[in-house]
């Protein structure tokens, strides 16, 4: 990976108006937010900035409001449990550019926080205008990028002001950029990928990046499903794009070629219904009744997905092996997410997992905080995986 810069390399900051992008795109119920992680991933970067004495000016997206103000996605509703989380004030202002701004940021002293209000309440934020761009430039001195679960998209705020002003690396940025490396850039042997969730159709791009990268590739969810009914087993009702049995096919052929091994269930948890606490057996994979549907893999692909956890010096994981949300499968996720917890606390294993239902899978099974490292962002993370060059991290490693 190309170097890029960080907050290491910013030296008397104080004074300096610092524009900081950060991801508050956070879960609100009755006007409240109810989950703080994105802004306590964020902490570490403003607190740093503040206490050096530099003029922290967030810039932050909420919500999709297409270009327009909209009352319910202003950031005014996230400042409350912006300042919680630092313990610091944190003052407001009604627009990300133009007069609000500017009046709103003379105010400042040194160390002081201001939230700026949704950058996608103008067009030429998703649009990456030119002008908006220059607006936006005009509000600081240096700018820090430390939202990666924005850096897949090219906009104003996430790639186009690394172009007008000094761009570095915020500390969340940093470590998202660091463990992604030891994940799959410069990985320690041999590489075990996890994927799992309903569908292949979502993740092609990423099974066949992954397939030329990794030593072994673990397939679980119902995307497991469409593997096993291109070989010509019959899977029941189970969740399965029969339509993508060329596509499976051909991911195996890729794996056979590049020496990657495919890992698939071979047995699974089936039942009737898809419901908390269903009548449900355990069955071999080639024994799957024509009225049931898989909903977790069984007692022996744990053992053998377990037992590739073991070999593995590095494991990147996307994706639950079963329908996690409900009892009891959620028992194979689980148990490999315990397993694999321990050899990262042994010391035997780096381990990077990302994407919204992994991130909650780990946090069910409650080793979330066990893994070498948890990405938040959904989108980036997978574009990553895929092999995708990500804008917003790509400008910080040029010029």
């Amino acid at each position: 990976m190309p170097a890029f810069k960080t907050l290491d390399d910013l030296t008397d900051i104080a004074g300096k108006r610092v524009l900081v992008r950060v991801d508050l795109n956070v879960p609100v119920t009755d006007g409240k937010v109810s989950d703080t992680t994105r802004i306590e991933r964020v902490a570490p970067t403003i607190l740093e900035l503040s206490q050096k004495g530099a003029k922290v000016i967030l810039l932050a997206h909420f919500g999709r409001p297409k270009g327009e103000p909209v009352a319910d996605q202003s950031l005014s509703l996230i400042a409350p449990a912006v300042e919680e989380v630092l313990d610091q004030r944190v003052a407001f202002a009604s627009d990300c550019i133009g007069a609000p701004a500017a009046d709103a940021i003379a105010k400042m002293h040194d160390g002081d926080i201001l939230l700026l209000e949704n950058t996608r309440f103008h067009k030429g934020e998703e649009k990456n205008e030119a002008g908006f761009t220059a607006e936006l430039a005009k509000n600081g001195d240096i700018y820090v990028n430390d939202a990666f679960s924005a850096a897949h998209r090219a906009h104003a705020s996430t790639e186009g002001l690394a172009h007008h002003l000094p761009a570095y690396a915020g500390r969340t940025m940093q470590a998202e950029l660091e463990a992604l490396e030891k994940g799959l850039g410069q990985p320690t042997r041999p590489v075990v990928a996890i994927v799992g969730g309903a569908k292949v159709s979502t993740k092609i791009d990423l099974l066949s990046n992954l397939v030329t990268k990794v030593d072994a590739l673990v397939i679980g969810g119902g995307m497991a499903n469409t593997f096993i009914a291109a070989q010509g087993i019959d899977v029941g009702k189970s969740l399965c794009e029969h339509d993508l049995a060329d596509t499976a096919r051909s991911i195996m052929e890729t794996a056979k070629t590049a020496g990657c091994a495919i890992v698939l269930p071979v047995d699974g948890v089936v039942a009737r219904e898809f419901k908390a606490n269903a009548a449900n057996e355990t069955v071999e994979i080639n024994a799957i009744p024509a009225d049931a549907m898989m909903l977790d893999v069984g007692p022996k692909s744990v053992e053998l997905i377990n037992g590739w956890i073991e070999k593995a010096a590095t494991l990147v994981w996307n994706g639950p092996l079963g329908a996690f949300e409900i009892a009891p499968f959620d028992k194979a996720t689980v148990s490999a997410a315990l397993h694999a917890a321990d050899q990262t606390k042994a010391g035997k294993l780096v381990s990077v997992a990302g994407g919204g239902d992994t991130v909650s899978a780990l946090n069910h099974a409650g080793v979330a905080d066990d893994f070498s490292y948890v990405s938040t962002a959904g989108g980036a993370f997978l574009e990553w995986m895929e092999g995708k060059e990500l804008p917003g991290v790509a400008v910080l490693t040029k010029g």
